[in-house]
């Protein structure tokens, strides 16, 4: 600036002075640099405080000799740091991104040149002394001793090192060579002198010190920036022979080189000199007159000669330039990397695990800011290759080898992948973190290569299990196919494609070792399901069958229904009447739901029939279609009768079932879509076929052509996987094109073309092969000018077909002139037009003929340059196109969110009034990051609780209409709708939101199944009447939540005793389970059984008795068998066997007669289950001790049992008037709730003593 402001200016002169080495400091020290604070708060966009300050080196003059002199006055020390963390903060980060203006360009860049100068202030071993000293006293302070001051200024000195350390370097400025220390490297060294570096790892390690992660992952990142593991692992070593004959292999190519050069200089020198050039005419050249050519060079130029000579160089538009390189490595001064590599060595076997294990936590937990991911990536790879370099220790980097990490790098490469297409303007930015996000990807593949190669034979169990885990994966496969497809380099340098051909390379060797020798790997696999709509109905499959086939086929059926009744044939569970993922509503669905027991009939599974009969009986009660709900088995063989020869229509779904792998991405006809995940063995031959193509060819290629800048290893890479292509696969022709055969003549011819042997064998082998071929077909050498597919190849070798040799299936139908018209006319209508249907299907509702397709209408669009693409037809899904939330979205979100705060239904009041729509997971999780509610059930649409009485008589008036206290949530019941969530979000949902019909012991359940009689009998005979107690205990608890709460959620059974795991691992107690209504776990998010939510109070309690009283009844159930362990004591016992003569005792006032609560009272220490105490071992009361502890279950029986006999007292004080309605069971069951309560409380008081 080449003027100061006045007020700045006596602002910097009411600090001091600096005289010599010592700094004299005014009176008004300290309100003058609060003043500046305040001023560059205040400055503009050109940020001209910041210049002005940076023009007078207010801190190389000021700000640090205040520092080195005054270190013991706090107020001042603190406001210092504090001015200096705002002066050097990133200039990316005061003017938000590069700008393109040129004036703002210029202010950019001059900031810029300030921050390395204040980085070359810092390059003082006495400014790091001091900020090391006061670090380590801040660090001395015990937590309950620091101040909230303290904390902020640790941070601050962090953040101040993190400045100085982000500032870029100039390396024209420098003009530095490698091994010479640059301004970095001057910086690194005043760190480690002063034991700043100490400092950091000691932060890295420390438990107490957690917050600071990823500070102190931010500043490693940038101590190491520009560095080569590799090249500090081997620091300090003498060179090892691969290393020499890697260097010497250099050096030859070099010399061979120049040789070359030196004799083609000397061949293109005559023999004598001539002062005349002379003329030529070359014949067989035409030039633009079609003559030819007359040339004025030299003989010895004419091999040189082109038409190309003298023309100017096209200019490359700037959105086609290929993508520039960034980074760059550099080799520092050589105690610099002996102390960067002693900071690694420390780092892995102290820091490394602790430090990465917090900070994945942070990022998983949202609690880091935007893209600090990108240090964990970048940590990841570089000290994992260090590690493996140096001297190989997996343990040391343990952390980071697991599935978890592997699925961590895979969707965020995914991730970064979508934003690089969606986010143009910032593509650059995205390809970046991308190629972070690769480097990880391969560093986990080359140590897990590393461990497989391992003596150790628990680590190569180890890697096999990983491996099996990645290998069934369909994404971790599928990702180098998706970045080789979609590879633009004008976004992605030429360093993301050498790492991605290395990458993919290791990967199919690994897969490859790991196939052979083993018969069968079975992997994960996508397929598309496809159900394309058809309007014409067809007849009932019964109706191509004759009378007397039908009459063969119910004689069958009488058998099988027989042996069902004698219960010889068990009938198969979990059958469910109708498709819950159709977009036909379940009520809807009824006729399907015939069709389908029509064809178990005739293909003779009766039994099948039979259940989907009874369920969809349940499912659809009205009208009795499917028979009434008291309908004997010889009524019900007669409905299947009329069913199997009813003449039902049908409406056939043409399922054509394609795999993804192999699906082109065009317009298809209107179709209805659904993935399908299947499992299926992996074929090695298979997978490489994905790699025949000219998408993921055309990389190879582009980095073939920088074959003498590659290593060695990326050409041998790159070699064998076109040798796949070419050789394995026989696929060699679609290497036939003239960009790669330019390439192989540049191989070919030269001079050192001795140490590329690998590339002139292949380049060889496939010349020879399109020679061949060219002998036979005339045409391959037009064939050079293209890229070919499958088709094209099977044409160029095999022969070319003719319109007669297509059919008339191949030809595409023309297009009259009206046609064409009446097309171009409704696009012009529609295009313009916004609603739920495209330009497409807008055209398809309209146009005449009613045969054409939708991809024979987006061809005839582009056809007629209405469109630029196909792809500009497609279908956009919804929720795609809004991913990013911008600073005024957050904004609206939190004012919709403080407004309806109090409302029923929050996220559908949210999603009413949104400006930008998206889906509900969406805005969930966004709440959710943005600290506005702390868990997603409070986003859940509230109900009114019902009063008992009120509830009571919904109840009663469901049961009169014929239908179950609980058919299962309505649509007040709404849960929250994730379908585009996350895999981890649709399972939470799938557990919080059961389908309505999930099981057949939840459907419709009017009545308990009675088959549950029978299995308690057989379980009880086979010991485990304590699981049944236990049981029946955990239904009561859950009926009584669920009338309390009025909430109907699913509850997971948790054994807390090893005789409750062993009876959930019993195949006779999980038939009871699924008899009762507890479901298995969904996927494997969950780990235990679940109370459904379908299931009323009401309803466990019916089921809870039917248990209780198989516990009670006879006089030889294992209650009395001395040999049969209850996990229970006498208390508890006596509770459950209250609660079981309660239930006998209303069954028993329903027959005739009223009981007292006194004989019921009196009715409990008589049940079996209540005099089990005496047959308990020793050490069977010792283990139910330990239990007590583990769980609260017990303990609130027993404090229950203590007050049963105070019951009656309570009721009678609390209890209801004497016309009460209340029966005498709700009398004890009350009663037994409040001392629940009480316990409760009680327990509650004990937890805050």
């Amino acid at each position: 600036m080449s003027t100061m402001n006045c007020e700045l200016l006596a602002t910097c002169s009411a600090m001091g002075y600096l005289e010599g080495d010592n700094y004299h400091k005014e009176p008004d020290c300290l309100e003058s640099i609060k003043d500046l604070i305040r001023y560059l708060r205040h400055e503009d966009e050109t940020r001209d405080i910041r210049q002005q300050l940076g023009a007078t080196q207010i801190l190389q003059k000021d700000l640090l000799p205040i520092i080195a002199q005054y270190p013991q006055e706090k107020m001042l020390y603190e406001a210092v740091i504090r001015l200096l963390v705002n002066l050097t903060q990133p200039a990316l980060l005061c003017f938000g991104k590069v700008p393109a203006n040129p004036t703002a360009r210029h202010h950019f860049l001059q900031v810029d040149s300030y921050l390395q100068g204040y980085k070359e202030a810092f390059a003082n071993e006495k400014v790091f002394g001091i900020l090391s000293e006061k670090l380590y006293d801040l660090l001395q302070l015990d937590w309950e001793q620091r101040q909230e001051e303290d904390n902020l200024l640790i941070e601050r000195i962090l953040l101040l090192l993190r400045n100085i350390l982000h500032v870029p370097s100039d390396p024209e400025e420098e003009k530095n060579i490698d091994d010479d220390a640059s301004v970095h490297d001057k910086v690194l060294w005043a760190m480690h002198m002063s034991g700043m570096g100490d400092l950091i790892k000691f932060l890295a390690a420390s438990q107490e010190e957690q917050q600071w992660a990823m500070h102190i992952l931010e500043i490693v990142s940038l101590m190491f920036r520009n560095q080569d593991p590799e090249q500090l692992a081997s620091t300090g070593q003498i060179k090892t022979k691969q290393e020499n004959e890697k260097e010497s292999r250099e050096l030859e190519i070099l010399m061979q080189r120049e040789l070359a050069a030196k004799k083609k200089r000397t061949f293109e020198r005559g023999s004598r000199h001539s002062r005349f050039g002379g003329t030529y005419l070359i014949q067989g050249l035409k030039s633009i007159a079609d003559r030819d050519v007359v040339s004025h060079m030299g003989v010895h130029k004419f091999k040189n000669y082109t038409h190309d000579c003298g023309k100017q160089v096209g200019k490359v538009r700037k959105r086609n330039q290929a993508a520039v390189e960034v980074e760059s490595q550099r080799r520092s001064a050589l105690n610099v990397r002996l102390f960067l590599k002693e900071f690694c060595v420390d780092f892995l076997e102290n820091c490394y695990n602790r430090l990465m294990y917090v900070v994945k936590d942070n990022l998983i937990r949202e609690k880091a800011q935007q893209h600090d991911e990108t240090y964990y990536l970048w940590a990841m790879p570089f000290f994992m290759k260090f590690n493996r370099v140096y001297r190989f220790r997996p343990e040391l980097v343990s952390e980071t080898v697991s599935i978890r990490v592997f699925h961590f790098v895979e969707r965020n490469v995914t991730n970064y992948y979508e934003m690089m297409l969606t986010d143009k303007a910032a593509a650059s930015s995205w390809s970046r973190r991308m190629h972070l996000a690769l480097k990880a990807y391969q560093e986990l593949l080359s140590t897990l290569n590393e461990i497989d190669h391992s003596k150790d034979g628990n680590l190569r169990e180890s890697a096999r299990v990983i491996k099996c885990n990645i290998f069934y994966v369909m994404e971790f496969r599928e990702l180098f196919l998706m970045l080789f497809r979609k590879f633009d380099p004008s976004k992605q340098p030429k360093s993301f494609l050498k790492d991605l051909v290395e990458t993919t390379h290791l990967f199919i060797r690994m897969i490859e070792k790991f196939c052979k020798g083993k018969t069968n790997l079975f992997v994960q696999r996508k397929k598309l399901k496809k159900k394309k709509r058809k309007s014409k109905q067809s007849a009932s499959a019964s109706s191509e069958k004759s009378q007397e086939e039908l009459e063969e086929i119910w004689k069958t059926a009488l058998e099988q229904l027989g042996r069902c009744a004698e219960g010889q044939e068990l009938l198969p569970e979990d059958l469910v009447p109708f498709d819950a993922a159709s977009e036909i509503p379940v009520e809807e669905q009824r006729a399907e739901a015939m069709i389908r027991i029509q064809d178990a009939m005739l293909a003779s599974k009766t039994a099948e029939a039979l259940v989907l009969l009874r369920a969809a009986r349940e499912v659809w009660p009205e009208d009795d279609v499917f028979g009434s709900s008291n309908i004997l088995l010889t009524e019900e063989s007669e409905l299947l009768k009329q069913i199997l020869f009813a003449n039902l229509p049908r409406q056939p779904a043409v399922e054509v079932e394609e795999t993804e792998e192999f699906r082109d991405e065009e317009i298809e006809e209107e179709e209805t879509e659904s993935v399908r995940v299947t499992e299926s063995e992996f074929n090695l031959f298979d997978y490489l076929k994905r790699f025949a193509n000219a998408g993921v060819v055309k990389p190879y290629v582009l980095l073939l052509k920088d074959y003498q800048q590659n290593g060695a290893h990326t050409n041998h890479c790159i070699v064998k996987m076109l040798y796949r292509v070419a050789y394995d696969l026989k696929m060699d022709t679609l290497l036939y094109q003239l960009s790669v055969f330019h390439v192989f003549s540049h191989i070919l011819e030269d001079p050192a073309a001795g140490a590329y042997q690998e590339l002139v064998k292949f380049s060889r082998y496939v010349l020879s092969r399109f020679f061949t071929l060219a002998a036979s077909n005339s045409k391959a050498f037009v064939e050079l000018l293209f890229w070919k597919n499958i088709a094209n190849i099977r044409e160029m070798t095999e022969g070319y077909r003719t319109d007669e040799d297509s059919g008339p299936n191949h030809r595409i139908p023309s297009w009259s002139p009206e046609e064409e018209q009446e097309l171009e006319t409704l696009y012009l209508q529609f295009k313009e037009e916004d609603g739920g249907k495209d330009v497409i299907d807008n055209i398809m509702e309209h146009i005449k003929n009613e045969t054409r397709t939708r991809k024979q209408i987006a061809v005839k669009l582009v056809q007629l340059n209405l469109v630029d693409s196909i792809k500009d037809l497609k279908r956009v899904k919804k929720g795609t196109k809004i991913v990013l939330w911008r600073e005024e979205q957050e904004m609206e979100l939190e004012t919709l969110f403080v407004e309806f705060r109090a409302s029923d239904d929050v996220l559908g009041d949210i999603m009413k009034k949104i400006t930008y729509k998206r889906s509900r997971a969406r805005i969930i999780d966004k709440l959710i990051s943005m600290g506005l509610v702390s868990d997603r059930k409070e986003l859940y649409k509230k109900r009114r609780k019902l009063a008992k009485g009120e509830r009571q008589e919904d109840e009663d008036s469901a049961d009169d209409m014929g239908s179950g206290p609980s058919q299962g949530p309505s649509e007040d019941e709404d849960e929250l709708d994730e379908d585009d969530g996350s895999a981890d979000e649709r399972a939470e949902h799938g557990a919080k939101s059961t389908p309505r019909y999930a099981t057949k012991g939840q459907v419709g359940m009017r009545e308990p199944d009675p088959a549950i009689p029978l299995l308690c009998c057989q379980l009880q005979q086979q010991g485990l009447a304590g699981p049944l107690l236990w049981l029946q205990n955990c239904l009561n608890r859950t009926a009584d939540k669920r009338e309390d709460d009025g909430t109907l959620i699913a509850v997971p059974l948790v054994p807390f005793s090893e005789e409750n795991e062993d009876a959930m691992d019993n195949e006779v107690f999980q038939k009871l389970l699924k008899k009762v209504g507890i479901r298995p776990p969904a996927d494997e998010q969950e780990s235990f059984w679940r109370i459904s939510a379908n299931l009323s109070g009401v309803q466990l309690r019916k089921i809870a008795s039917v248990i209780a009283l198989q516990d009670g009844d006879g006089e030889g159930g294992p209650a009395q068998d001395g040999n049969v362990s209850v996990s229970a004591d006498h208390k508890s016992e006596a509770l459950r066997a209250l609660v079981m003569a309660r239930e006998r005792h209303a069954a028993a006032t329903k027959a005739g007669g009223d009981a007292k609560p006194e004989a019921r009272g009196r009715e409990a220490p008589e049940s079996p289950s209540g005099s089990d105490d005496d047959t308990k071992s020793n050490s069977e009361k010792t283990k139910h001790k330990q239990m007590l502890k583990r769980s609260r279950v017990f303990d609130s029986d027993d404090d229950v049992d203590d007050r049963v006999e105070d019951a009656p007292n309570v009721e009678a004080i609390e209890g209801s008037e004497p016309n009460s309605e209340a029966s005498d069971s709700e009398t004890a069951h009350r009663v037994i709730k409040r001392c629940r309560r009480a316990i409760e409380d009680d327990d509650d008081d004990d937890d805050i003593d």
